[in-house]
């Protein structure tokens, strides 16, 4: 209670008198060091940023400033004309020299800066640092895409770089082992910075590198300053991580960092959780997947087994198939008729052949030297077997072999008479010829 009013006691003036008895009101305290703060003067100080996240559209821009050679930071606030004005090469890691008044936040118990002038003063020199081994290492060819190795779909041990009783050991293990719980790990837990980090982390590295049992490999560690993340930009930790053969995972801070080991593994997760979460698959989805994928090829086989059977129900219904003599009745039937006419074909052709062969008979046997004999000549032959047809073929007393139409003779001329014109022969003697 204040004094002047009924029961209220009187506070102390200064901080130094307060008591047990006497203490001060909170909100006095608060006030009081606000009165202080207020009466210091704007003053330059510097340091490098190492919290900045630029949020367009807001009214006030906030970072935090630390001291390079010492653990020391203190929130700066600014309008955004201020940062405007800084140009360019504002960012983390970036050194300033800040013209600020302090601030005292009485409600929250605060203090801060109030940036009213801003100046960069280049790179801070670890990025600085970082940024040119970057590109010394990317000219090398160490962060090549051909370089890379695929992650394999379902590892069955993990080789885990982590910190000592670190969270990001259990984002691991934890996660992984609920996606696929058939997953081992081989753990080595290292320090993930200061002086002995990439001594450890190196030599955890190639150890689970030489272990045959071992299917990838994992470097997690959870979020931290730009200087706790340093480790993870050192050049022979860089160059130790492209001769790992194994798949390596880098999985260090939160997704706003970037560490050149980043660069260098063959994936990059963006926290220790999202590295279980690609390292090994999903159980429940791949079983789920694998279901699908079953019911799928169910569905596929019956479909094509319920058309390829329409298709020979199709087939099957066809008279051809319901009686299969069907296919060569017609040609049966066209066989036979061609059977039927080829017989009564051959039947004429046989009797009209017969017919004149006959006919041809009767006109050889006509025409035979047989038939004119039959009918009571004969043929008259020298001895030499000359047909005689002239008397200038004989002579008085000469053999001649006579031909009958049954049997032959021997005769012997004892005379003759020579043909006239009027006694010649007709043309239609058979003998003449």
């Amino acid at each position: 209670m204040n004094a002047g009013q009924p029961g209220a006691r009187t506070l102390a003036p200064k901080a130094a008198m307060t008591t047990r008895e006497n203490p001060w009101p909170l909100r006095l305290l608060t006030e009081n060091i606000k009165t202080y703060v207020e009466k210091m003067s704007t003053l330059w100080v510097e340091g490098q940023i190492v919290e900045y996240k630029p949020r367009p559209g807001t009214r006030m821009a906030f970072f935090v400033l630390r001291d390079v050679q010492a653990d020391t930071s203190m929130t700066v606030t600014a309008f955004p004309s201020v940062l405007d004005r800084t140009g360019p090469g504002f960012e983390e890691g970036a050194r300033v020299v800040i013209r600020a008044t302090p601030v005292f936040w009485e409600k929250r118990g605060t203090l801060n800066l109030r940036a009213e002038e801003i100046h960069l003063q280049g790179l801070g020199d670890l990025l600085a640092q970082i940024e040119m081994l970057r590109r010394k290492l990317s000219a090398e060819g160490l962060f090549a895409p051909e370089r890379k190795v695929p992650l394999p779909f379902a590892p069955k041990v993990i080789g885990l770089v982590c910190g000592r009783n670190a969270k990001a050991k259990d984002d691991v293990v934890v996660n992984a082992s609920a996606r696929w719980p058939a997953i081992g790990f081989e753990i080595r837990e290292v320090a993930v910075q200061g002086v002995h980090a990439v001594r450890e982390v190196c030599a955890a590295m190639t150890e689970l590198d030489g272990l045959s049992h071992v299917d990838v490999i994992v470097v997690a560690r959870g979020g931290g300053s730009v200087e706790d993340l340093l480790p993870f930009s050192d050049e022979t930790m860089v160059r130790t991580a492209a001769t790992i053969r194994k798949p390596l995972v880098s999985a260090i801070g939160h997704e706003a960092d970037a560490p050149l080991l980043d660069l260098v593994a063959d994936f990059r997760a963006s926290t220790p959780t999202d590295a279980a979460r690609r390292v090994v698959p999903d159980l429940a989805q791949e079983t789920a997947g694998l279901t699908q994928a079953a019911s799928r090829m169910r569905s596929a086989v019956a479909r094509v087994v319920g058309r390829e059977r329409e298709r020979l129900s199709l087939v099957t219904s066809r008279p051809v198939m319901v009686e299969p003599r069907a296919i060569v009745e017609r040609h049966v039937q066209v066989v036979d008729g061609l059977r039927g006419r080829l017989s009564v074909a051959l039947s004429r052709m046989l009797s009209r052949e017969q017919t004149g062969l006959a006919r041809a008979i009767g006109t050889l046997r006509a025409l035979s030297p047989q038939a004119t004999l039959d009918r009571g000549y004969a043929l008259l032959r020298t001895p030499g077997g000359d047909l005689i047809r002239s008397t200038d073929q004989i002579a008085k007393g000469d053999l001649l072999e006579g031909v009958l139409a049954s049997g032959r003779l021997v005769a012997q001329v004892f005379g003759f008479t020579p043909a006239t014109s009027d006694t010649s022969a007709s043309e239609d003697d058979p003998l003449a010829n």
